[in-house]
């Protein structure tokens, strides 16, 4: 009986010290200097998304992801460790994202990410890198060069419930807004003029317009929803480090000529 007794104890003192272990690496891993981890290792662990268009998809064939956020994630990886830094990519999910960050499994996300400050209160984030906002997609021929030419003799195209159907009530109050179930098929009854305009965040547009060339946006965006890079709480000098670069990069033209190569336009902030 004492010898049961005394496995039992054994057993459940080592699930102890190893929960223990655990946590304080986990700790460890948290609370480190990012800006000295990466520089130690030669690396920067990127979180990005592998299914958005235009911004981090997986190319099957090539089978690496690529996008407007891979592009700007090499280029900070460079000017922050030199050309032989190394950008790795790790998939994320808008749910796993934060998650993943906390455990210490990535050093950043740059996954279209908008800043908030519900969000604030588990990351701090960059500088704006960009300038996500609601805005309009209208055909070519279109006299709809703005918000405010959305009379009430105009019908605009939102999805069920989204908060794009809320905002164009209020940026556009004598319009009819007709709402669809997803964004495949409001932009089909877009193709099939049952509306004038479709409205949803910009970064979702550019994909659209990008692959159907007859549509472009109309005007600027009217509500802010800025993307930034998150990064772990009081990682003060990392998150200077990419705040520098990513001004460098808007001042010597490179941020504009990745935006353009992306989105096939200037970037309108």
């Amino acid at each position: 009986m004492k010898q049961q007794f005394n496995k039992k104890s054994f057993l459940f003192l080592f699930v102890l010290l190893l929960v223990s272990l655990t946590g304080c690496k986990s700790n460890t891993t948290v609370e480190q200097d990012t800006l000295e981890k990466v520089k130690r290792t030669d690396k920067i662990v990127w979180g990005v998304k592998y299914d958005t268009k235009l911004f981090g998809l997986m190319n099957i064939e090539k089978r690496e992801v690529e996008g407007f956020d891979i592009d700007i994630a090499k280029k900070l990886t460079n000017r922050i460790l030199g050309e032989n830094g190394s950008a790795e990519f790790v998939e994320v999910t808008s749910k796993t994202r934060i998650p993943l960050l906390k455990n210490g499994n990535i050093d950043a996300i740059i996954a279209t990410m908008t800043i908030s400050e519900e969000r604030k209160k588990q990351v701090d984030f960059s500088d704006v890198y960009f300038a996500a906002g609601q805005s309009l997609l209208v055909h070519k021929d279109s006299d709809i060069r703005d918000v405010t030419d959305l009379n009430e003799g105009k019908t605009v195209l939102a999805v069920k419930g989204s908060t794009s159907a809320e905002n164009i009530r209020k940026h556009a109050p004598k319009a009819k807004v007709l709402e669809l179930e997803n964004y495949a098929e409001a932009f089909t009854a877009l193709q099939s003029n049952q509306g004038d305009a479709m409205t949803t965040d910009n970064s979702i547009l550019l994909g659209m317009a990008a692959e159907n060339t007859d549509y472009q946006l109309a005007g600027k965006k009217f509500t802010d929803e800025p993307y930034g890079i998150a990064i772990n709480k009081e990682q003060n000098e990392f998150q200077q480090a990419l705040n520098q670069v990513i001004e460098e990069m808007k001042q010597d033209g490179t941020y504009q000529k990745i935006y353009k190569k992306w989105f096939k336009e200037e970037p309108k902030e």
